[in-house]
């Protein structure tokens, strides 16, 4: 089958794909079939330890350099976050304007998204996170030299481009090696690098930054030399296994052509638009959960609640704990309850956790709020990774699952600005002095994400089972020159899918 005899998906099919869970699977007799799975028993749930004495060596060699990339980006992207008061002061502005830079490094991620996600599935996942986090470490060393406010605008934009790869990479090389069976543990473990990079910077930003004559700058510095370091660590790590095994998984499986590549990608996009409008609506609501608990809080609890750099640095460790805690819980019940079960509970149990997070004064009450009000974010988040790998399209896994990460934050990229802003407009009073409101602004706007997200989750199904090994990567071509695996992108319309199977010509 060639691309020119393939009728692209209607809208209809992808609808029922997307909701019902019709797709390519593989039967009792072993045959590739189109139609409606059977339903699958979940099994019971596993003993984590038995989940993990389950992964090879080598499995846990690429999932560490994945997570460890993953927690660097975090840590850089954070690092404004943590000094957005300090550099108000340095350069003379309000906070709001320092924020400013978040948007502008969420707004190009999607670019960097696009770029290193192509490279990924068409070259490999090792050589473009490497120079992905080369680039990283020069912008951070770059914007710790910063003079001016503009000049810094400018490499937080560009570092957004580079941010925008690692997440896709990270994750394909993390997951797309490891048993089915171990991939919802080590899902919420993986996303829970980004908790760790946050309290690597919170660390860093309450021990080093205050006793060094270098002052913000320092934060910067440090987080250059973590992506330096982790750089080196990816350039000495083979090739994901399963990239390079899939050059020859089938026969008549020979040769990938850049052509070829984006022949089937232009197919991919025509057949699964409805599936990569969905991702991108669901990644929106999660980044703006994420943005708009994490990015203003340290701000929001020295302005607002009147606490010290010292107590807000160690309110937002506190929360970045119960963040590690609920991402790795939950991605690994997520194996027992199901994907989107768990970020539906998830999701439910944080908007009840909002009054917690924004009505004390006192820092007990507050830590107590930021702890669960993180475990319930991260807690959802922590299914992120394997669920979009689940979600995207076989072949794209590091392209759909990056872009549709990163063009989720562009939409999100206001969070942080949208609260700043409207915090600023709406003061309330502590210790007789007038300031800005945050915790009211940000509680409304996660009551809101909250629901949306409960919402989009119960909508879409990800192919219950899917086995990554039995795909090839994309652009691959057989020895008559045609495209292998174009079935997936095939129409289906003329079925009757109760319980009706087409098998694969």
């Amino acid at each position: 089958m060639t691309p020119d005899h393939i009728a692209g998906k209607s809208f209809s099919q992808q609808w029922r794909e997307l909701v019902y869970g019709e797709q390519w699977f593989v039967n009792a007799d072993g045959v590739r079939v189109y139609g409606r799975p059977p339903p699958i028993q979940r099994a019971p749930l596993s003993n984590p330890f038995t989940l993990i004495a389950m992964v090879s060596p080598q499995q846990w060699v690429f999932f560490l350099v994945g997570w460890f990339a993953w927690s660097t980006d975090a840590y850089d992207f954070f690092c404004v976050s943590l000094s957005a008061t300090t550099l108000a002061t340095y350069w003379e502005v309000a906070p709001s304007t320092i924020t400013q830079s978040i948007t502008f490094t969420l707004l190009t991620r999607s670019l960097g998204a696009v770029i290193f996600g192509i490279l990924g599935d068409l070259y490999g996942r090792k050589w473009p996170l490497f120079i992905n986090l080369i680039l990283i470490s020069a912008f951070q060393i770059g914007t710790g030299f910063c003079e001016s406010l503009s000049l810094f605008y400018g490499l937080r934009s560009l570092f957004g481009v580079t941010m925008g790869g690692v997440w896709g990479l990270s994750a394909a090389l993390a997951l797309e090696n490891l048993p089915k069976e171990s991939r919802g543990l080590f899902s919420g473990v993986l996303q829970q690098g980004y908790a760790l990079g946050y309290l690597i910077a919170a660390i860093i930003n309450l021990f080093l930054v205050p006793n060094v004559s270098s002052g913000w700058r320092s934060l910067f510095f440090f987080g250059g030399g973590f992506s330096l370091l982790m750089a080196i660590l990816v350039a000495i790590c083979p090739e994901s296994p399963l990239f390079t095994n899939n050059k020859t998984t089938k026969q008549q499986a020979v040769v990938t052509t850049t052509r070829a590549f984006f022949t089937e990608m232009g197919l991919m996009l025509r057949s699964e638009y409805v599936r990569c409008i969905y991702a991108v609506l669901l990644m929106t609501c999660f980044n703006f959960m994420s943005h708009g608990s994490q990015d203003l809080y340290p701000t929001y609890l020295k302005t607002t609640k009147g606490f010290t750099d010292h107590n807000a640095t160690i309110a937002t460790i506190i929360g970045n704990v119960g963040a590690i805690c609920g991402g790795t819980l939950c991605g690994y019940l997520s194996q027992f309850m199901g994907r989107r079960t768990m970020i539906i509970t998830a999701a439910f149990v944080g908007a009840c956790f909002i009054p917690l997070w924004i009505l004390p004064t006192g820092f007990s009450a507050l830590s107590a709020g930021a702890f669960f009000m993180q475990f319930c974010v991260q807690g959802a988040w922590g299914v992120v990774p394997i669920y979009l790998s689940e979600l995207s399209p076989p072949a794209f896994r590091a392209l759909f699952a990056g872009v549709a990460y990163q063009l989720g934050n562009m939409i999100s990229s206001s969070a942080s600005q949208i609260e700043a802003s409207l915090g600023e407009n709406f003061p309330t009073t502590v210790n007789g002095s007038s300031v800005a409101d945050y915790g009211i602004v940000q509680g409304i706007l996660l009551g809101i994400i909250f629901f949306l997200l409960i919402v989009l989750a119960f909508i879409g199904r990800a192919h219950p089972v899917v086995d990554f090994e039995s795909y090839h990567r994309a652009g691959v071509i057989d020895q008559s020159g045609h495209l292998t695996d174009v079935e997936l992108y095939a129409a289906k319309d003329g079925l009757e899918f109760a319980g009706s199977e087409q098998t694969e010509t």
